[in-house]
């Protein structure tokens, strides 16, 4: 059985919680090792190496280099076959590990690259310095696990500091209990044309998208509803719930349980808004969401803005609904004309892709680990898709 030792910024973020299960599913045994950002008590076993918060890169960077003195402890008596460094800042701990593994027992160190700082483009001497930091760091790296190959095009092939290949591993569904056969019968059809209700989920950070979606609500007087659910970040929007809270036609439901309410709360949208704009011209032109394959995967219309990865990505499959613009009038004229004959046909066209385009299956999960592991045979399933070097 594989070994891995998942080291973690966010012990908090429910997409860690997603990965452990997937490299569980594919055989593997995980050790987890991160930060908090949250206080309240945590579910699961990890070791807790100290508490950071959201926007604070540097913070978080120090602490991650004062436990660097915890290196042994948190390896654990026995050494891993692989370490799993997700995002920069895990990077030196990663290594350090890896350094005092026994001589012949060194273990496969693996990036994973959610998204990219700020901090770490553009042509400025402390970008510069961050890459130079980022690539001497990987020299000993395996593979560069990336959520969507955009990613190398705008940054790893640009700047060019790191030689390991890249791997896409999309975000797409993990539900163990999803059936792997057709696709899920259309969300939102209970509509009628009188109104169209759009699904915003997940971390709600974009602040821009909130104040069209409220204008737009807002003018159309119940013709167009919004449903929020998931995380509001507060440091992003501080005067989400007072947006909430004035306008009639916006519900907010809190959080939501991954994967068991997917369906339930997709059943009840008709559109799923897929546009973040919080880092727009870097992360938010480049991501493949959560929100992508959640709501193809449940038969729903996904929005997306053009000019985006996510645009892209629709546009060759010729799905959805792409925006021009992020402003209530460019949005009020793309939903004028979707009744409810225009809506079954962008459902059929959803429910006639391949499931397994959404869904992340054992078979996958397995190669996965296989990968990460070194095996040959991970090269040979397609759902992973390993690509030549950045240069």
């Amino acid at each position: 059985m594989t070994k891995i030792l998942y080291l973690v910024h966010d012990l908090d973020d429910p997409a860690t919680g997603r990965r452990v299960d997937m490299l569980k599913a594919g055989g593997a045994q995980v050790e987890l090792a991160g930060f908090r950002r949250a206080t309240t008590p945590r579910a699961g076993t990890a070791t807790v190496l100290g508490q950071t918060h959201n926007g604070r890169f540097v913070h978080r960077a120090m602490g991650a280099l004062r436990v660097l003195t915890r290196a042994r402890a948190i390896a654990g008596s026995s050494t891993p076959d692989v370490i799993l460094a997700r995002s920069l800042e895990m990077l030196p701990l990663a290594r350090r590990i890896q350094a005092m593994a026994p001589k012949g027992r060194n273990p496969r160190l693996i990036y994973e690259v959610l998204d990219i700082h700020r901090l770490m483009l553009g042509q400025g001497v402390i970008p510069a310095i961050l890459r130079l930091i980022e690539g001497r760091l990987c020299r000993t790296a395996e593979r560069v696990i990336v959520s969507s190959l955009r990613f190398d095009a705008a940054y790893f092939a640009r700047y060019g500091r790191i030689t390991a290949p890249l791997v896409l591993v999309e975000n797409k569904i993990w539900d163990p209990a999803m059936p792997d056969g057709p696709a899920l019968q259309p969300c939102g059809s209970r509509h009628s044309d009188e109104s169209v209700t759009i699904g915003w989920f997940g971390v709600l950070r974009c602040a821009a998208s909130l104040r069209c979606l409220d204008d737009l609500c807002q003018r159309g007087g119940g013709r167009v509803k919004l449903v929020l659910r998931g995380r509001p970040a507060l440091d992003s929007i501080p005067d989400f719930h007072r947006i909430v809270d004035t306008n009639p036609f916006i519900t907010f439901h809190g959080p939501y349980a991954y994967p068991q309410d997917l369906a339930r709360i997709y059943s009840g949208i008709d559109i799923a808004w897929l546009i973040d704009r919080m880092d727009a011209g870097a992360n938010s032109d480049w991501l493949l969401p959560n929100r992508l394959y959640e709501s193809c995967g449940h038969g729903c219309i996904p929005l997306a803005l053009a000019g985006t990865e996510t645009a892209r990505y629709l546009e060759r499959r010729t799905l959805g609904l792409l925006l021009k613009s992020l402003d209530p009038d460019s949005l009020g004229d793309l939903l004028a004309g979707l009744d409810d004959t225009k809506r079954a046909a962008l459902r059929a066209e959803i429910l006639a892709q391949n499931p397994r385009s959404w869904r992340m299956t054992q078979d996958a999960c397995v190669d996965l680990v296989d990968l990460l592991a070194g095996h040959a045979k991970a090269r040979q399933v397609s759902p992973i898709q390993s690509t030549e070097p950045a240069r």
